[in-house]
């Protein structure tokens, strides 16, 4: 049962610098743009960040990234058909979703599709769980600008008939945003949140996660120190249904460049437009 009973709101600025924040595989791993040139960074990517930062926390979690491995399954339904108390669940679906919901943080969170086809079943159940937590794709307050530099191998990747003749350079590109100041929106539903599970206590790990979303983050295209949580704006509301839309307090958070081609966050004005009742508590990334 969960205790969680008031809504919440939420939204995050981030700052990226020389990195590419979430690259596009059908477009050459360039960092993702809409078509007025303002950059993107997708809800699945935030949303992994998130695991990841809950895993690092010491969370059990379902939708685990191949490097970061926990448990040795490597498939979604090699884990579901590890866990005993999902076996003898069997066709309940809701005792199998009250299961699932109750061992992993990020499907109570989230939700999870459970559709695995099982050999020799034609029975096999098929499990939706939504998920209070929503969360919108992140895009830059202005249009972004992205570098490309080209980059070869020094070394061969395999011995070849001549060991001592070096193979022709592999030609390749990297890309990155040179800076970028980007926003994303989430909220938190009361009545999902009671359908899952999600408690108090998931709440603040989740802004835990949020405020710290790039720690043991970084990689060859997102350095460490490249990408940076500057401000968490997180309202809560005094009711379940909340004392106003999401649409309402999500627009009333304003960033604006005060600069033309503006290169620190200190070259936007962030401020709240203030809502009766209702003023969001404010956090430093750390």
């Amino acid at each position: 049962m969960s205790n969680f009973l008031n809504k919440v709101d939420f939204a995050v600025i981030l700052l990226v610098k020389n990195a590419n924040p979430n690259g596009d595989p059908l477009n050459g791993n360039r960092p993702r743009e809409n078509y007025e040139g303002f950059g993107e960074i997708s809800d699945v990517c935030i949303k992994r960040k998130i695991r990841n930062r809950l895993q690092d926390l010491g969370q059990e979690i379902f939708v685990q990234s191949d490097e970061r491995r926990t448990d040795g399954f490597r498939s979604l339904k090699d884990r579901a058909d590890g866990c005993a108390e999902l076996k003898k669940a069997g066709k309940d679906k809701e005792q199998y979703a009250a299961i699932s919901c109750h061992k992993w943080i990020d499907v109570r969170s989230f939700g999870q599709v459970f559709a695995f086809k099982k050999a020799n079943d034609d029975n096999a159940v098929s499990i939706g769980i939504r998920g209070p937590v929503s969360i919108h794709s992140a895009v830059s307050v202005t249009p972004i600008e992205i570098s490309s530099i080209q980059i070869t191998k020094s070394v061969n990747g395999e011995t070849g008939k001549d060991p001592d003749k070096k193979s022709p350079d592999t030609m390749g590109m990297k890309h990155r945003v040179d800076f970028g100041v980007y926003v994303f929106y989430g909220s938190i539903n009361t009545q999902l949140a009671a359908k899952t599970g999600f408690s108090e206590e998931d709440r603040e790990l989740l802004k835990k996660a949020l405020i710290t979303l790039f720690e043991n983050d970084c990689s060859s295209a997102r350095p460490d120190g490249s990408m940076e949580i500057c401000k968490v704006y997180w309202w809560k509301h005094n009711s379940q249904s909340g004392q106003y839309s999401s649409a309402k307090v999500h627009r009333s958070l304003k960033v604006v460049p005060t600069r033309d081609n503006p290169k620190s966050i200190e070259d936007f004005k962030i401020s709240h437009e203030e809502l009766a009742g209702l003023s969001p508590e404010i956090y430093d990334g750390i």
